[in-house]
This record gives C-alpha cells, sequence and structure tokens, in this order.
C-alpha cells in the first residue's frame, strides 16, 4: 500500500459519494483559490513563519498534498488547471493565445447546472466571460500594479509598471485595455475578493438561486511587483534580518515537526549566499523584500478569511468543496522599475533567487525550473464532513488532473466537440478516488516542459533537465527534494523515459518563429 494511501487511512478519512450520484441533485459549491509564484513553504500549515490562518484551517482541516504539480510558469498552468490538457495540446505552451481544442471549467460545469464565476487573473488573450463564465472581473494579464494598474490618479505618484500603456483587464464582457481604477483604495488582492463575494451576493443572497456554483479566485498575489498596505508590512518588521538559513531551517524543521514531509524529502543544498557575506546595506535591502512578500500572502490569508465568513454567512459553508494551490514556486525573476520604497505603488521590486530559494523550502530551484522547486505546490482540498480533518496524500498529480476530479465529483459531460473543434482527450485523471482514501496507482507518465526545464516522471522515476540540458535522474520514493543523480547508475531508466518524453515534445513542437515582413 502506497505511503499516500496509509497517511488517508491513518487520519480516518469520511465517506464521499460517487460522481454519479453527486450529479443526482447533490452538487457541492466548488471554489478554486489560486496564487502567483507562491513557493511551497509560504504558507503555515506547509511550514512557514507567515500568518495565514485562514489557509491553514483548510488545509488542516482538510487534505495536504505533497506531490501536486504545475508547470512552473503562469500562463500555462493556468491553461491545465482550467481545460484538463497539457497547454502544449492547445497552442498555450509557448507563449499565451487562444484556448484552442479545449474546454474550460466553466463550459464543462454551466451546461451541468452550474453558476459560474471568476474573478483574478487569467493570463490569456481571451475573456473568461467568453469562455463559459457568468461573470468576469479581473487581470487579463501577466502582471500588474497592485494598486493601480494604469495611469497616475491625481494625487498619487505614477504607479510603477512594466507596461506604459496599462494592462488588459475585464469586467463581464468589457474587455479594456489600459485599466484604471478609480479608487485610492484599490489594491488587486482586495477587489478581487469584493468582486468573488458581490457575485454571491447577488446570486445567494438577492436572487436566492438554488442551483451550486464554482468559483475559480485566481489571485495575482505574490507575484512581483513586491507592493502591500503598509500596515500588512508592518507586522513583519524584524522578522527577516535573521537571514536566508535561519528562515529555510526553521521552516524545514516546522514541516517534518508536523509531519508533513519526511526522510524521503531531504533538504536540498542551498543556492541563496550566506547572510553574513553580505553588506548592511545588502541584508536590509534583502529583508525588506521579504518582509513585503511575507505582508502580500498575509493580506491574500485575510481575504480568503472573507470568503470563508461569506459562505458561513450564506449557509453554503458545509457544501463548499474548496481547492487551494499555487501557479508554480516562488520566483527568482528580477525586475527593478521606479525609485520608490520597496513595497509602494511607486515602485516594481521583486523577491530575486536567494528568498525563492528559501520560499521553495526544501526543494531546488524556483519558477521556470521543471525540477520540483519550480513545479511543486501546495495544495489543498478541504470539504466539511467529507474529506477527513488532517489527512495528507503523496499521490503524485499535476494541474491536468483539476478537470476530471470536476466531471468525476458533479457529473459533469466531457464534450466531444465544442465551437466546430474536436477536442483534446482529457490527460488527467480524477482525484475523487484519492480524495477517498482508495489505494490509487497513476498508469500514465506525467510531462513537464517550459523554457530551458523538462521533465517527465513514471512511477518512481523523475528524469529532468534544466538549463545545462544535461538528464537527471531522481527515485523520488526516495528523493523527492532531487538531491542524488542516478543517472549514471541506472542508463537504462534514462534512455526509457528520454524516449517517452521525446515522444511527447515530438507532437507539440515550438512553432518557427514568423519572418519580419
Amino acid at each position: 500500500m502506497h505511503s499516500h494511501t496509509l497517511s488517508i487511512l491513518a487520519a480516518g478519512f469520511l465517506t464521499i459519494a460517487t460522481g454519479a450520484s453527486l450529479s443526482a441533485g447533490l452538487q457541492p459549491n466548488i471554489v478554486f483559490i489560486l496564487a502567483d509564484d507562491m513557493g511551497w513553504s509560504d504558507i503555515g500549515c506547509y511550514g512557514s513563519e507567515i500568518k495565514t490562518p485562514n489557509i491553514d484551517k483548510l488545509g488542516l482541516g482538510g487534505m495536504r498534498f505533497t506531490q501536486m504539480h504545475n508547470t512552473s510558469k503562469c500562463f500555462p498552468s493556468r491553461a491545465c488547471l482550467l481545460t484538463g490538457v497539457y497547454a502544449h495540446d492547445r497552442g498555450m505552451a509557448y507563449g499565451i493565445g487562444k484556448f484552442t481544442n479545449a474546454v474550460t471549467l466553466g463550459e464543462v460545469l454551466r451546461p451541468a447546472g452550474y453558476r459560474t464565476l471568476a474573478s483574478g487573473k487569467h493570463h490569456c488573450v481571451e475573456n473568461l466571460y467568453d469562455r463559459g463564465f457568468d461573470r468576469y472581473f479581473g487581470l487579463r494579464d501577466g502582471a500588474c500594479n497592485f494598486f493601480n494598474p494604469g495611469v497616475q490618479r491625481q494625487g498619487e505618484p505614477v504607479p510603477a509598471q512594466k507596461n506604459p500603456n496599462g494592462r488588459v483587464w475585464c469586467i463581464d464582457s468589457e474587455t479594456i485595455k489600459g485599466y484604471t481604477p478609480p479608487d485610492s483604495k484599490f489594491y488587486t488582492t482586495d477587489a478581487f475578493t469584493d468582486y468573488a463575494l458581490g457575485y454571491l451576493d447577488e446570486y445567494k443572497k438577492t436572487e436566492k438561486e438554488e442551483k451550486p456554483f464554482f468559483l475559480y479566485l485566481s489571485y495575482n498575489a505574490p507575484h512581483d511587483p513586491l507592493q502591500a498596505w503598509p500596515e500588512d508590512i508592518a507586522k513583519y518588521e524584524g522578522v527577516y534580518d535573521v537571514g536566508y538559513e535561519a528562515i529555510r531551517n526553521a521552516r524545514d524543521r516546522k514541516q517534518r515537526a508536523m509531519g508533513l514531509i519526511d526522510d524521503t524529502y531531504p533538504q536540498s543544498a542551498p543556492s541563496h549566499p550566506a547572510w553574513a557575506s553580505l553588506t548592511e546595506e545588502d541584508r536590509a535591502d534583502q529583508a525588506r523584500r521579504m518582509q513585503v512578500y511575507a505582508a502580500m500572502i498575509d493580506r491574500l490569508d485575510q481575504n480568503i478569511g472573507r470568503l470563508l465568513r461569506k459562505l458561513e454567512e450564506l449557509g453554503e459553508d458545509k457544501n463548499t468543496l474548496i481547492f487551494f494551490a499555487s501557479d508554480n514556486g516562488a520566483s527568482g525573476e528580477n525586475v527593478q522599475i521606479g525609485e520608490g520604497e520597496i513595497g509602494s505603488i511607486d515602485r516594481w521590486a521583486s523577491l530575486q533567487g536567494a528568498w525563492a530559494n528559501v520560499c521553495n523550502t526544501p526543494f531546488r530551484f524556483a519558477k521556470n525550473d521543471s525540477h520540483e522547486g519550480g513545479t511543486c505546490t501546495p495544495f489543498i482540498a478541504c470539504w466539511p464532513g467529507k474529506i477527513a480533518p488532517g489527512s495528507r496524500s503523496e499521490f503524485p498529480c499535476h494541474f491536468v488532473d483539476v478537470m476530471p476530479t470536476f466531471i468525476d465529483i458533479t457529473g459533469a459531460d466531457y464534450p466531444i466537440e465544442h465551437n466546430s473543434q474536436t477536442l483534446t482527450p482529457l490527460r488527467g485523471m480524477s482525484l475523487l478516488p484519492v480524495l477517498r482514501g482508495q489505494a490509487t496507482e497513476r498508469t500514465d507518465p506525467l510531462f513537464f516542459q517550459w523554457a530551458a526545464g523538462r521533465a517527465v516522471r513514471r512511477g518512481n522515476w523523475k528524469l529532468v533537465a534544466g538549463k545545462t540540458k544535461t538528464w537527471e535522474l531522481y527515485d523520488v520514493a526516495k528523493d523527492k527534494s532531487e538531491t542524488v543523480d542516478l543517472a549514471s547508475d541506472h542508463p537504462e531508466i534514462v534512455n526509457e523515459l528520454e524516449v517517452l518524453y521525446q515522444d511527447w515534445i515530438a507532437k507539440h513542437p515550438k512553432p518557427a518563429k514568423k519572418k519580419k515582413e
């Protein structure tokens, strides 16, 4: 029996109905909360010192997964999550585009009787309102200024922007190129929650709608720019003055003490410099970056608390299945725009690589890498009375599994065709048996490719390569942190997995660059 099954059974899993019976008038509300560029250890129930009581309530009140994977990059991860197929299957592997030969969770759940709602970031070129969602408010772009994604407002500094023309925004059917919110108290994390709660009030309180709802609450926090409210930043004053090593080791100890990880998760060698080697000025700069980053996650958690209270107010908390994840690991990218203080409207700053290494404890590397630090996300499933509190799973899964899981739980149908396009068959598998505590095997391999990163995982073996393009082989049953490369010991396994990967990627080649006229 697999360890993931043992941990679930030890927690005393509660019986859950099958998808078929759920479709007979017993469909739950479903909420999927997605964070952006958040590391594996950045929430309390995964080892962090950051205050996340509401996310912890979900994690400790439900099931925590330790082997859920994304693509290591925002837009392909969100593509997999929304469609149940690899980004490579529908033209979203190498750049943002349209959802081709695929349907969204909204397009599948709405015909099954769901009210479909979305608020937050959608990194694509299509409006979610046009892809199966009854309501949508949010950023249809990759990143934005948290306080003002548009042009300067009267009496305020010029907002730091990577795109001087502003970011694309959607409000239901309207797409706005260069959105400037009129409210000076605007902050994306708060605004996305405001709209989500407004939708719930409209349909559940005002219209007293009886149909279940699906809410996709897709935040852009804590993706850069590092920007947060001063009162949240103040909570973490001095916390990170102790440096990289102290925080990373404390997180590792907490993860082991709470039983989240064991000896199959050795702490990988650090890729950050020694804190003592930095100048006093650099230590102050680095501590400030992590302080603001923590404040952003704190504010994210506060808003999730607002959602949980709204569900209770509406009497929907007991029949709502909530998922939480991040679209990739913490980011080591570095963008520097503006002269303001880190955290303010007129400064675009990034977390950078050293703290990203800490945030992804105990894994190696970060966003954009196919190693676990880039692709492994905290993943929580909480369903009161259905999923046992305190359960944990090591089942190897991927964002492509979300659509099959939703279909299984709701009794929805996955169509063969949509908008005159033949749909790509689902690439994932339902996680409902895992949630039920049943011994489950993954028969198909998992594939990864983004930028220089590439990987294939089959059973207990993972073949992975990065910028050096050299294949590394890991026994992830014993070494989930990828610390001991076994490629030279098992060349036959390297060859087998490389053939699988090459066959897969050959079906999805990178498009040739168009010649300039």
